[in-house]
């Protein structure tokens, strides 16, 4: 295991070295299921560059079979440490003990595993019960009292955003008798499947007049579920308020258009601070804490929308 005396007296007697030389990390990424995921690659390999980090990349598709397979490939090729966001929260013991004794740290990037922290360096993410919260107050503000149900698009089925930004939007609907969720199936964080769930939320609740609102947990499934909207001849952001999260550039044109009403911010550069906290990890082993948690922030149409797509368009979305 990746016990406290390999993280503090084996770092004293062995990083010195790796620090002297280009870094060697590997990344095992989940994929490229969202805009979202593919600006969070692309600022990760920006991150590397700048700091002449030689990163080594994996695509895992989606799949947690891939994930395991290229950090055992990482392990063998004897990087200087793994990033992985993790497709799903359990699973991961034996591949991070392997890690742990191999003396390669390990950081989670925006998603949580359910292993003992000991087995990792640390996690870079944000709070996403607290993302899911604010996607659920800004609706209970937004509806003002007034009755309103509510179709939820969920992430990948286990998978620690879709948990936790469910959990979050209940508790900031919680003690609004007003606003209740009446549909909840998941869209697998994709753009299609999105689309394809709304469809049938729509044809399930009269054609989508019983729909108040969506609530996705992305910004892709919602941009998904837009689609279907108005091809079901309403108007989304009017007809049907859509509240999502990761702020990518697609849904800053949705609310620039008015087809979107609200998103909560997921920066995708976890890079940068995971970066940083290996650097002083192998420097001298000091140790970071165990989640480092990035900034979120709410944007709807008052908040210039137009001016936000252009300032993310080129992030690799």
């Amino acid at each position: 295991m990746f016990r406290r005396t390999l993280m503090a007296s084996v770092a004293v007697a062995t990083l010195g070295a790796v620090s002297a030389h280009a870094q060697t990390i590997g990344f095992s990424q989940i994929g490229s299921e969202s805009g979202w995921r593919a600006a969070e690659t692309t600022v990760t390999m920006q991150e590397a560059e700048r700091r002449g980090i030689d990163l080594r990349f994996s695509d895992a598709q989606q799949r947690q079979e891939n994930q395991i397979a290229a950090m055992r490939s990482f392990i063998a090729q004897g990087v200087d440490a793994i990033l992985v966001a993790p497709v799903v929260a359990t699973g991961w013991d034996s591949v991070l003990e392997e890690a742990a004794e191999a003396e390669i740290p390990v950081v989670l990037l925006d998603r949580m595993v359910d292993s003992s922290p000991d087995l990792y360096l640390t996690a870079v993410g944000s709070d996403l019960v607290h993302e899911g919260r604010v996607a659920g107050e800004w609706l209970v503000e937004a509806v003002d009292g007034a009755d309103c149900r509510v179709v939820e698009l969920q992430g990948t089925t286990g998978s620690s955003p879709a948990i936790d930004r469910k959990n979050g939007f209940e508790q900031g609907i919680a003690g609004a008798d007003n606003i209740e969720i009446v549909r909840s199936q998941t869209g697998d964080f994709t753009r299609t499947r999105g689309k394809e769930v709304m469809e049938s939320f729509l044809q399930a609740e009269n054609g989508g007049a019983n729909i108040c609102a969506l609530y996705a947990h992305n910004d892709d499934m919602a941009v998904g579920a837009i689609q279907a909207i108005k091809e079901a001849g309403l108007k989304p952001g009017e007809d049907i308020l859509v509240v999502s999260i990761d702020a990518v550039p697609d849904i800053f044109q949705a609310l620039a258009a008015g087809e979107a009403n609200a998103t909560v911010e997921l920066t995708p550069n976890m890079a940068g601070p995971a970066f940083d906290a290996l650097e002083a990890y192998f420097a001298d082993g000091t140790l970071p804490e165990k989640f480092i948690q990035t900034e979120s922030r709410l944007y709807t149409q008052a908040d210039d929308p137009a001016a936000e797509y252009e300032a993310r368009k080129d992030l690799g979305y």
